[in-house]
């Protein structure tokens, strides 16, 4: 198995000064393994351009933080790119963290 060291970004809700809930994301850097590679295919869209997705299953050693707040894991940052996280599964003391599209935020 490939080893794995990257930043998984979580989404915290915070309330402004307007009174709005507005996500914030905090990142953490983790430890783990590459359990399934799968590398990029395009999946044909209507829009301009196609998109690209890796369905990688990444097991990381979870710390306190990432067992609480497991459901509000956005993306993790693979080979220099954010992907969007589909699924979690927690295996204690792991995260199985499953991929897929590129990650784009909201700005």
């Amino acid at each position: 198995m490939a080893k794995y060291y990257g930043t998984v970004g979580f989404a915290e809700t915070q309330l402004d000064d307007y009174g709005v809930w507005k996500e914030t994301i905090v990142e953490k850097s983790y430890y783990g393994e590459l359990v399934n590679p799968m590398y990029g295919k395009h999946v044909a869209t209507q829009e301009l351009n196609d998109n690209v997705i890796i369905s990688n299953v990444i097991s990381i050693l979870a710390d306190p933080y990432a067992n609480e707040h497991f459901s509000t894991i956005r993306y993790l940052e693979y080979m220099g790119v954010k992907w969007k996280v589909t699924s979690v599964e927690v295996s204690f003391p792991r995260l199985i963290l499953t991929t897929g599209e590129v990650y784009n935020a909201d700005i």
